[in-house]
């Protein structure tokens, strides 16, 4: 039978969060997963004694917590580096974004069909200049009537949402939009729209929420 002291469950430990921080799709949860992984690995190195190992982890934990630094600046100020632009509803490239991503956009709003018309707007949220989601609605009067709304897995923890619909929202403005409405059609779509300030209203539809601009 093999018998393990402390110091080597340290280290297999160190190494198992590791290789769970690689399998993460969320940076912000690989991040935070790679920063215990890196000082458990620095524990394991002082209680080796193995210089290499103590300043490696040094150096990763250190780098873990700046981009870290940078996420939760992200989540609490809305940060420069979030952006939406508008872009053309029949764009080839959003096309290829929607057919790309169609399967994990279904997993949210399972009806979701590409809307056509004069009247759709599209807008492609970003994220340090790249693209990190996508919202795509009908104009009617002064309300936006949204078709979808989706962030990439990876930028979900950025609260892109929630800045789109509170710092962000003179995108909708300049189009004379005075009020949002969206579906709610899975559990995990409502919990979302509550937490960027949708509510149920007498005006909207059953199952309709609404956020007033």
């Amino acid at each position: 039978m093999i018998a393990f002291d402390g110091t080597e469950v340290i280290g297999y430990a160190a190494s198992a969060l590791v290789v769970l921080s690689l399998t993460m799709r969320s940076i912000l949860k690989l991040r935070l997963i790679s920063l215990c992984g890196s000082v458990t690995f620095l524990v394991y190195g002082i209680l080796i004694e193995s210089t290499p190992i103590i300043i490696t982890n040094l150096c990763i934990a250190a780098i873990n917590v700046w981009f870290l630094r940078k996420e939760f600046v992200v989540r609490t100020s809305g940060s420069a580096d979030l952006g939406v632009s508008l872009i053309r509803h029949d764009s080839p490239f959003l096309r290829d974004f929607v057919e790309y991503h169609i399967d994990d956009i279904c997993h949210f709003q399972p009806d979701f069909s590409m809307p056509v018309g004069d009247d759709v707007v599209a807008m492609m949220l970003t994220r340090e200049g790249l693209p990190a989601g996508l919202v795509v609605g009908h104009i009617a009067d002064d309300t936006l009537h949204i078709d979808l709304d989706y962030v990439l897995r990876e930028h979900r923890d950025s609260r892109l949402g929630t800045w789109l619909y509170g710092q962000g929202a003179q995108v909708f403005r300049s189009l004379g939009v005075r009020r949002l409405r969206a579906d709610a059609v899975t559990e995990a779509h409502e919990k979302y729209l509550h937490r960027a300030g949708f509510e149920a209203t007498a005006a909207a539809h059953p199952g309709e929420l609404e956020l007033v601009l």
